[in-house]
């Protein structure tokens, strides 16, 4: 019965790590929203993504190439909207509930496998590490949600004019790091799901 809850706890275990690099990606990546837009100063079809840090603007060069220029920002920035400082202190806050949690797993199956820690110590360590990661689950679904809010309802960003973007695209898409930040969030519920269950 131990070895069956080490075999459960190891999978959950790769299951967080797996689903904490590909937060970690998409909070890195600025294809959380795809803008199309026309630039008004080449008025040349132009995207751009807008991510939870940074957003960047690709342009066709001379030579029909892409030139691609980002711009970092933060929560402190006076032009970021509420509902995307919302967003970054929601996936801040899930990756430091992981962290924690992971943490908690490893000194628990440390502890079991030296034989330092007793069966229902062990177990209340468990849940505790299932019960964070299933909260850093909700809070990246609420980012997603956000954003997806963002998306239908096609809310603006009052970028810089330093930024060459306009305030509202002519039209916007889901970008590929939600859809990370999803299938993060569903691991993160599974792996929580394995730690709760497998005591």
């Amino acid at each position: 019965m131990l070895k069956k809850t080490y075999n459960r706890q190891m999978g959950g275990f790769a299951l967080t790590s797996m689903a904490c690099l590909l937060c970690c990606i998409s909070m890195r990546l600025p294809q959380w929203r795809v803008w199309y837009y026309e630039d008004p100063i080449i008025f040349k079809p132009t995207m751009a993504f807008v991510g939870i840090w940074k957003a960047c603007v690709f342009f066709n060069g001379n030579n029909s190439s892409n030139m691609k220029i980002c711009h970092q920002y933060n929560y402190r920035d006076s032009f970021i909207p509420l509902y995307m400082q919302i967003n970054q202190h929601l996936l801040l806050v899930a990756i430091s509930f992981v962290l924690f949690g992971k943490i908690t797993t490893i000194i628990t199956l440390g502890s079991l496998c030296m034989g330092r820690l007793w069966r229902n110590v062990s177990g209340k360590l468990f849940r505790l590490s299932g019960i964070l990661k299933i909260i850093a689950s909700i809070f990246i679904f609420f980012a997603v949600l956000l954003n997806y809010i963002s998306i239908i309802c096609k809310w603006g960003i009052a970028f810089p004019p330093s930024f060459n973007m306009p305030s509202d695209p002519d039209t916007q898409k889901i970008g590929s790091a939600m859809v990370l930040a999803t299938i993060a969030a569903v691991s993160f519920l599974i792996s929580g799901k394995i730690c709760i269950s497998s005591n």
